[in-house]
């Protein structure tokens, strides 16, 4: 047996293996075919191979084999690259609240939330429906405020049954504000916007327009902002402005802030 080997396969370190190292194919990572000397660019992967594309545009597939491209000249194992899932960007509510999934309305609690009507009703509805229905919180239409006072004593709030009043034309000296004046109660909070109606709260640029028109005097502000725009009834223009309104973006803020204080009221413990 003596000369049958040209040295001592026993002598050095014998037991450290080279290993080649494993590296991830990483888009437009430039990396050469040992076999066939194919330069290029990882631009994707096709049935479990990877798809090199050269600097003249050429595009060629190639297994994922062991130690079977070189980077830098120098041998490396390319594998494809594990994707961490990202996670799911948190849902909102159209009132920008961060929404519970899974979680069912609760039953209506004693405390409401009044507005002056169901062009307000559907437009709260619209934008803080889904915060309200968790909260059980139950909003009602009223015919107008003129008899608001009396109606505060029919509903009898107490500690457990608060009461939110959403008023349109809020300011100082308004005949609004001498109605609510009236109203004087620890669990009924009233409060509102300055717009003369629900309508002007929508902002102008939601619906594709640079401002509400500006009605005279003594014409009914509705049918004035309808012959202005050019549409026949108010019916077919509220139609046409709820259907603009998908968020707080589209409402004016102190709607938003009259809402959020009179939801915070009423959903206050005890």
């Amino acid at each position: 047996m003596a000369g049958r080997y040209d040295g001592d396969v026993l002598a050095g370190d014998w037991r450290r293996r080279k290993v080649t190292p494993e590296v991830d194919a990483e888009s437009d990572l430039v990396v050469e075919d040992a076999d066939s000397g194919f330069c290029g660019a990882v631009v994707g992967f096709d049935s479990g191979a990877v798809v090199l594309e050269d600097r003249h545009g050429r595009r060629r597939n190639f297994p994922l084999l062991p130690a079977a491209f070189l980077l830098d000249g120098k041998p490396v194992t390319l594998r494809r690259p594990v994707r961490v899932p990202v996670p799911a960007a948190r849902r909102r509510t159209a009132s920008g609240s961060i929404a519970v999934d899974g979680v069912r309305a609760q039953v209506a609690k004693a405390s409401r939330i009044w507005v002056e009507g169901v062009h307000d009703a559907a437009l709260v509805e619209r934008i803080w429906g889904d915060d309200l229905r968790i909260e059980g919180v139950v909003v009602e239409p009223l015919d107008g405020i003129d008899a608001l006072a009396d109606e505060v004593r029919a509903f009898g709030p107490g500690p457990g049954r608060r009461l939110g009043v959403l008023v349109d034309h809020l300011v100082p000296g308004s005949k609004e504000s001498r109605i609510v004046a009236r109203v004087n109660s620890p669990h009924v909070l009233v409060t509102g916007h300055p717009y003369v109606d629900v309508w002007q709260a929508v902002r102008p640029a939601a619906l594709g327009i640079a401002a509400w028109p500006v009605v005279p005097p003594g014409r009914p502000w509705k049918e004035g902002v309808c012959a202005a725009l050019g549409v026949g009834e108010p019916a077919d223009m509220w139609r046409h402005i709820l259907s603009r309104v998908d968020s707080f973006a589209d409402v004016e803020t102190p709607l938003i802030n009259a809402m959020e204080r009179l939801i915070d009221f009423v959903t206050e413990p005890g």
